[in-house]
């Protein structure tokens, strides 16, 4: 099963590496991974996105709770939230084909953000499943590069990650 883990962690040098490394260690794959600096400047959130049974994940959550830099671990995917991932992805798009990448593109809600004669850059925010249902809407000969963020997320309502 997915899960979206998020992490408030000290922003210092160093404590993403051992987050990874803890990862690395017990041989637990990290899908997706995204880090930036929250509102307080000496936090970081980390969000990442792993598969495992509720096993894997409550022993991946005391593995993190372990670590100095680590403030708080919450899994998203325990109750209601939002993900967002987005998505830049250059395909083929010529002749006849323009038309029907554009009209694929509307209906997801995408947006051509670079055209030249032979392709069209298209941003797409969403959730994972939303990004990987574009692709599979498109011909695989069309595509030629894809650029992911990896998913971001936040508890709804009252559901709050903070100290």
């Amino acid at each position: 099963m997915r899960r979206i883990i998020a992490v408030l962690l000290e922003n210092e040098a160093g404590a993403l590496s051992r987050v990874v490394g803890l990862f690395a260690q017990r041989n637990y794959n990290i899908e997706t991974l995204t880090v930036a600096p929250t509102e307080d400047p000496t936090l970081s959130r980390l969000t990442l996105t792993t598969e495992g049974d509720d096993g894997k994940i409550e022993q991946i959550t005391k593995h993190l709770n372990r670590l100095i830099e680590v403030v708080r671990v919450f899994d998203l995917t325990e109750g209601d939230h939002l993900e967002r991932e987005i998505m830049m992805i250059k395909v083929r798009a010529d002749g006849a084909t323009r038309a029907e990448v554009k009209r694929t593109t509307d209906i997801f809600r995408g947006q051509i953000v670079d055209v030249n004669q032979n392709t069209y850059t298209i941003q797409l925010v969403g959730p994972s499943g939303k990004l990987a249902a574009f692709i599979d809407a498109l011909d695989r000969n069309q595509v030629v590069e894809v650029v992911r963020s990896g998913v971001s997320g936040i508890g709804r309502g009252d559901r709050i990650l903070s100290l």
